[in-house]
């Protein structure tokens, strides 16, 4: 049997993985198993310029191609400057591995040089985490923190590993686990067939059906599933915010995004539906509102991996818990098997309601004649250069919701945004872990100039490894949604949220080595879009200067019912 270091041990364990990249930033805990990196060239580490950084860009990777992505940090400061990425991934259920150095076994707990709790530090925001107690173990707990990682529920583990467990002249048999099996973790393989059953009968009877989609329709791979299955039915669906794209933006039973922010034919759709098939989403405050006010005339059938995350919020008539890929499956066989059609009649009366709350907002926005250009037409911009065709990263705040409300995303995991933790700076380095991906595809970030310098020192990775990414600051001088809340809550009292003191942007961009541009007019903007784009091997910084004064709409009205929102600063439902 091979006889290897713990350090040789952990990157064996990588390439048994499969594991492309690793993310990360080295430092005096981790240096035994970056020199046994050094030493083969199967997995490609990636040197950031800060630990977020590395997570944001492995969650990226992750996001965009469902296989987990891998980090490596230092003790204290590295590893605690990873947890906003941990928590990000665990959030969004993102499948991710988190090496963390850690100082020496026998120096842990007496306030050691660069020493921090990471076991109890990650807790809240991981779906589980080791110490690495023997080196002997290592083969093992690798084995077990990929499985978690990415089956059931997917989300981050943290492996800490003191140092000594690494050292070049301690060796151990080497034998990588083909399969584990663990007493206290059995994710559920199957939905129940009885309950599918129950939900396929109620989905036949139903009147006015609506499919709410989520993140866990992508994650767990069901998007063609449920593709088919509402192109069977003839219902309408909707999208939460990480669901984007499970269903094709561009078809026409898609009524747009729900919740806080979504479409007012989606949100007037749910509260007027009578079944809800919720497929992967968590019913969360940021779609539901007042959860006492939710659908009142709705049955609810929820699909999810997660039976914590069933009736959590909104309690379910009709719960199953499986795999979304099974459970669409078995529900489609059943449908086939049933051989009816639901109640055409009421469909065709549900779709003409549908079309009128179409009319009625439609997404529309006023343009200014001579004064600055809106964000929306930004993002319509970018769709049409990209031809809908782009990876799309952001960050968080306004340009988010317009990048998520005015590009139609047709394919799953083309949509990468910090949905549940809301993380400013993600949008830069998740785009690079796209890139590392599919390094021929257009990847564009959206962003703004507050988020932007969250992590802009990635430029300099970017650089380093010849990243081509399309970096859309939709410039308002603002904290643009901290300022919509100002103004529609605080009377117009703008606390802390312009920024009165901005870098050049394009002189910022050329230091580092990149191309800058500076749009304040409408009409150069589509030519700019174009020439940006087609600088295929290089990373251009669009520097975008919009309406300072524009709010994002529809908006929901706090403590309100799904159908209680603004639809402009003086139009209401």
């Amino acid at each position: 049997m091979e006889m290897l270091s713990g350090a040789e041990m952990v990157v064996r364990a990588l390439q048994d993985e499969g594991v492309e990249y690793i993310f990360g930033y080295p430092g005096g805990s981790v240096l035994h198993i970056y020199d046994a990196l050094f030493q083969q060239d199967s997995v490609s580490h990636i040197l950031v310029r800060h630990e977020q950084a590395a997570t944001h860009a492995a969650d990226g990777y992750a996001r965009a191609t469902g296989k987990p992505g891998v980090v490596m940090v230092t003790s204290g400061p590295g590893a605690t400057n990873a947890i906003t990425g941990l928590a990000t991934a665990f959030m969004d259920s993102i499948p991710m591995i988190v090496l963390s150095g850690q100082v020496r076994s026998d120096w842990i707990g007496d306030d050691a040089f660069q020493e921090t709790d990471m076991i109890g530090v990650s807790r809240p925001v991981v779906k589980h985490s080791f110490m690495v107690r023997d080196a002997k173990d290592i083969p093992e707990i690798m084995k077990k923190a990929f499985y978690i990682a990415t089956t059931g529920r997917p989300g981050p583990v943290l492996i800490d590993i003191p140092k000594d467990q690494t050292a070049p002249n301690v060796k151990n048999p080497y034998e990588y686990p083909k399969k584990v099996k663990m007493r206290s973790y059995a994710p559920v393989s199957r939905g129940h067939s009885g309950q599918i059953r129950k939900a396929v009968e109620e989905l036949m009877k139903a009147k006015r059906p609506v499919i709410y989609a989520g993140g866990g329709v992508i994650q767990g791979e069901g998007s063609e599933l449920l593709t088919k299955l509402a192109h069977r039915l003839n219902f309408p669906v909707t999208n939460t915010l990480m669901g984007l794209g499970c269903f094709p933006g561009t078809d026409p039973q898609n009524v747009g995004m729900l919740g806080m922010h979504g479409t007012y034919e989606a949100n007037m759709t749910m509260h007027s539906s009578d079944v809800i098939l919720a497929v992967g989403a968590r019913l969360d405050d940021r779609v539901t509102n007042n959860v006492k006010k939710f659908c009142p005339g709705a049955k609810i059938i929820h699909i999810d991996i997660d039976p914590a995350t069933i009736s959590k919020n909104i309690m379910a008539h009709i719960p199953i818990v499986g795999p979304v890929h099974q459970v669409l499956e078995e529900m489609l066989t059943m449908l086939d098997e049933h051989g009816g059609e639901p109640d055409r009649k009421a469909l065709e009366r549900w779709w003409e309601e549908i079309e009128g709350w179409r009319k009625v907002h439609g997404m529309r926005y006023e343009t200014n004649e001579n004064g600055p250009m809106k964000p929306q037409q930004v993002v319509q911009a970018l769709y049409k250069a990209t031809k809908g065709d782009a990876y799309v990263t952001s960050d968080v705040g306004q340009h988010q919701m317009f990048a998520a409300q005015y590009y139609q995303y047709d394919k799953p995991r083309r949509w990468i945004n910090s949905g549940g933790l809301g993380t400013m700076g993600f949008g830069l380095p998740a785009a690079m872990g796209v890139q590392f991906a599919f390094p021929d595809a257009s990847v564009a970030c959206v962003t703004g100039e507050g988020s932007i310098q969250m992590n802009i020192q990635e430029l300099s990775t970017c650089l380093q490894y010849g990243l081509p990414v399309k970096i859309i600051n939709i410039n308002n001088q603002a904290l643009g949604m901290v300022r919509q809340w100002q103004d529609m809550q605080y009377g117009g009292r703008h606390s802390q949220s312009y920024m009165e003191s901005l870098p050049d942007f394009v002189a910022l961009a050329e230091a580092y080595g990149h191309v800058g541009m500076k749009i304040t007019k409408f009409e150069d903007l589509e030519g700019a879009m174009d020439e940006a784009f087609a600088l295929k091997d290089r990373l251009v910084f669009m520097d975008i200067y919009v309406d300072s004064t524009e709010h994002v709409y529809p908006m929901q009205i706090a403590d309100g019912s799904m159908r209680d929102m603004w639809l402009s600063k003086t139009e209401r439902t």
